[in-house]
């Protein structure tokens, strides 16, 4: 019998999720009758901004179903009431003031290719696989890897800025440079600090370059020049390292896009707000959803 495991990973206040254009109801989950929304005035007139916010404290834990490093192994996530709720579409994305959720899927120094699994219910954590067998980096990453929930790279949208790749039908990626290593599910409030346009094999799988908040340095970090500063070599080693990581097994280099260098922080939220807009067409069904889970 598979072993179960139920783990707290986070305790935050009442939490809020950007939205473009107009507000929605989602269909798929009853999570959909704690929404409410308010209107708030927009940077820009082409756009109207709204945040989402839930009503219930979004404490969840994580139940582990059967062993590490297997093909069963499964991260699950749960609210108090015991009830499965999605990373990807159920923990809101803005804290506000420039704050964002962030959820860990590979700690730092590991190598096991941790992800959700954005086309099974719930969208659990899971050990991906290649005919059949489960999948390891080459070597270990050096950071804290995961993705910010309620967002959504479009594989029908092209990217005119970057070369005109279109999305790689995933949350966007998180790279948390801070000092301590992480665990599978942990929920950490972070804050952007610079945007690395990576292109694999044609796809844009944008990665953001962020620092938690609880980190002893993140005071001194708030744009990409203070990652330079106090992180010296950071971007360039995050960046070689995604671009290399699939030499070993006879793949070649990934690409990077907008110069081959890191974009600062209001590029960063320009990302952020833009695959946010994109996952709320995705859940409004506006946009297909082919094989993703909306549940």
């Amino acid at each position: 019998m598979a072993a179960t495991r139920a783990i707290a990973v986070a305790s935050n206040t009442t939490a809020s999720c950007l939205l473009f254009k107009s507000p929605f109801l989602s269909k798929h989950t009853p999570y959909n009758t704690s929404l409410r929304f308010k209107n708030l005035r927009a940077s820009s007139p082409a756009k109207r901004l709204f945040t989402c916010r839930a009503i219930y404290n979004p404490e969840v834990q994580i139940k582990e179903e059967g062993q590490p490093e297997t093909l069963d192994y499964r991260v699950f996530f749960v609210d108090n009431s015991g009830r499965k709720i999605s990373p990807w579409h159920d923990i809101p994305l803005s804290l506000g003031n420039g704050v964002f959720n962030f959820i860990v899927e590979i700690p730092k120094e590991s190598s096991a290719k941790m992800e959700v699994a954005t086309d099974e219910p719930y969208t659990p954590i899971k050990q991906d696989t290649k005919k059949g067998k489960l999948r390891y980096y080459p070597y270990n990453i050096n950071w804290n890897y995961g993705l910010l929930p309620q967002t959504w790279e479009d594989p029908s949208s092209a990217n005119s800025e970057v070369e005109g790749a279109l999305g790689d039908n995933d949350p966007v990626d998180v790279v948390e440079i801070g000092e301590s290593q992480r665990k599978i599910g942990q929920v950490l409030k972070v804050k952007p600090l610079a945007a690395l346009a990576m292109i694999d094999e044609g796809e844009l799988d944008w990665k953001i370059v962020a620092i938690s908040l609880d980190d002893p340095r993140a005071s001194l970090v708030n744009d990409i020049d203070d990652v330079e500063k106090h992180f010296p070599g950071t971007l360039t080693a995050i960046r070689d390292w995604f671009r290399d990581y699939k030499i070993p097994d006879g793949k070649p280099a990934n690409k990077f896009g907008l110069g081959n260098k890191a974009a600062n922080k209001d590029y960063a939220l320009k990302v952020i707000t833009e695959t946010n807009e994109s996952w709320a067409k995705l859940v409004r069904r506006s946009v297909p959803s082919g094989e993703l889970s909306l549940a």
